[in-house]
């Protein structure tokens, strides 16, 4: 059974996608770019084209994918502000993606006065704000 999540360790990483796919498309593409400069040709313009493609599909395809994940985390806290501190439905247009992201892991009992609390002194950074979190809850379906 993995251990329980903390800001310490939140932070998902995928091995097989983070450290080997990476790895092996910017070799890849790093080599590409030596054979452009090495032995010019078509051929090798355009597998140095394609190798960019590659590197370009695999930036953008886990950028989508968090700019999707922080949408609903917006929609997700808005929901639970609006339940759990229905006095910060005014302010709820202040809130910065950074606060929500960071608030996301507070316990409910936790949330109204730690959500008033960063808005009050206007933090914005995610680890300062995460560090403030006395009851961490798991998030465990990340992308």
């Amino acid at each position: 059974m993995a251990a329980q999540q903390s800001f310490e360790n939140h932070a998902k990483v995928v091995p097989a996608y983070h450290y080997f796919t990476s790895l092996l498309i910017v070799a890849n593409l790093a080599y590409r770019l030596y054979e452009v400069v090495a032995h010019f040709s078509a051929e090798t313009l355009m597998s140095a084209l394609v190798a960019v493609a590659l590197f370009m599909l695999f930036v953008y395809a886990r950028v989508f994918a968090l700019a999707v994940q922080d949408r609903v985390i917006r929609l997700e806290m808005r929901l639970r502000l609006l339940e759990l501190a229905p006095d910060l439905r005014p302010r709820l247009g202040e809130f910065t993606m950074n606060q929500l992201c960071s608030l996301r892991f507070a316990s409910d009992a936790e949330l109204p006065g730690l959500a008033r609390t960063v808005l009050a002194d206007k933090l914005n950074d995610r680890k300062t704000i995460k560090r403030m979190i006395r009851d961490w809850q798991a998030d465990l379906q990340r992308a």
